[in-house]
């Protein structure tokens, strides 16, 4: 039988370049065309394109190239159903680099839209596949651990005023409006990956502090959520959004019926494993820190460590290709990916709400999806500025005149025009 080789367009070179990088040298795949409508991040990878690789700035033009079996959208936070949709109007598989939907109702249409189409759809987080969680799952997976009783995943990504500027320029960029429970896919997917549950209800709490981000343009005066997120079983997870304060890292922790594990403290490639005194399997000890591992085949293994974020991002092209040529089930499909975009959404509700706890819908039934089908409401701004809800757990907060100037002047010191500068 003749081997399937996904044929790959990426929209967005900034992020997208390292994955233009790896798909080049993934078995199975082969990059078509990129789409790009600035030429700094353009240039930035010029010495990964080559005459096989046509360029376009146009993404209705790209994307009706038939240049593509499978696109990959590397483009702003909050447009990626619309570009997925027209994708897959046209048979064009998808691999989503961020959380899909920024609304209830976007979750919908994302959902329907590959039912409709019978394309394929995946979430490019690639935070589960750091070393440590692919050993932990494997642990898991075993039964070694019994059932996971209560787990925790922490996302922290301080940043200085000016850095926060630098990522932000321009009061719409969506970096200064969004909510700390949104981008919480790097704390909650990996939980998810090692334990194999889906979602079902949510509450969030919100820790308000906006002087740290003085000087920016920040509308969000939270620097972090907190979530507790209960599971189909009954599982409990006490996960953050992108905490901006409080020390860069991650952590991830399974505490189940017959003991727990964790990565270590600032490590990815180490694991500490504690039985409890009276479930110590055979051959095992009470506690023990272990190096951990990808996967068994060493030449992956040397691939995935030569890709960012931890060796993730190797693993995401590399589930997605077998995903689009042999049909094998990735662990984040579209109904586990707008699971975690709704969990974001009503978590700021939540936050907004005395930490009420909202249900997760399960899309994969319409009944459940008509619930929620015209629920529109976001807390990004239109091209005016406008917006349907309030993105932060303070409604009424909202930078001074003082921090917009500072941060103005910081974007035109660093050359920036607009909001739409970079494709980040």
């Amino acid at each position: 039988m003749e081997k399937k080789i996904m044929r790959i367009g990426v929209l967005g070179t900034l992020r997208g370049g390292s994955y233009i990088d790896i798909f080049k040298k993934l078995d199975g795949a082969v990059v078509t065309c990129v789409c790009e409508n600035n030429p700094r991040s353009l240039k930035n990878v010029e010495h990964l394109l080559d005459d096989s690789i046509k360029v376009f700035e146009d993404f209705d033009e790209f994307i009706d190239s038939g240049l593509m079996d499978a696109v990959m959208l590397c483009n702003y936070f909050t447009e990626h159903v619309p570009f997925a949709v027209k994708a897959m109007e046209r048979g064009i598989h998808v691999l989503s680099e961020c959380t899909p939907a920024l609304t209830m109702a976007e979750c919908v249409l994302l959902c329907r839209t590959v039912e409709k189409t019978g394309c394929k759809y995946m979430l490019a987080e690639n935070y589960p596949y750091f070393a440590c969680n692919m050993e932990m799952k494997r642990i898991y997976d075993s039964g070694r651990m019994g059932k996971a009783l209560w787990c925790e995943g922490e996302y922290n990504h301080p940043v200085t005023p000016h850095d926060k500027n630098m990522l932000a320029p321009g009061r719409l960029h969506w970096r200064n409006w969004l909510p700390r429970s949104y981008y919480l896919t790097h704390a909650l997917a990996p939980v998810l990956y090692i334990t194999g549950q889906n979602l079902k209800a949510v509450n969030c709490k919100a820790v308000f502090a906006p002087d740290t981000l003085k000087g920016t343009a920040a509308m969000v005066g939270d620097l972090a959520a907190m979530m507790i997120c209960e599971l189909e079983d009954g599982t409990l997870a006490r996960v953050t959004g992108c905490a901006a304060w409080g020390g860069h890292g991650n952590w991830y922790r399974i505490c189940s019926e017959k003991g727990q594990m964790e990565n270590v403290r600032g490590s990815l490639d180490q694991i500490r494993v504690q039985y409890n005194s009276w479930h110590i399997p055979e051959g095992e000890e009470e506690v023990s820190i272990r190096p951990a591992h990808w996967h068994e085949d060493e030449e992956m293994n040397s691939l995935a460590n030569n890709a960012g974020h931890g060796g993730g991002d190797f693993w995401v092209a590399y589930y997605f290709a077998k995903y689009v040529n042999e049909g094998v089930e990735p662990p984040f499909d579209v109904y586990r990916s707008v699971a975690m975009s709704a969990t974001a959404i009503l978590a700021l509700r939540s936050s907004m709400n005395g930490g009420a706890e909202y249900q997760i819908p399960d899309f994969r039934k319409e009944e459940e999806r008509k619930l929620w089908e015209n629920d529109h409401d976001s807390p990004f701004p239109d091209a005016s500025g406008n917006v349907t809800m309030p993105c932060c757990s303070k409604p009424d907060y909202t930078p001074t005149e003082e921090d917009f100037a500072n941060a103005e002047r910081e974007w035109k010191e660093a050359g920036f025009v607009s909001h739409e500068t970079f494709l980040i």
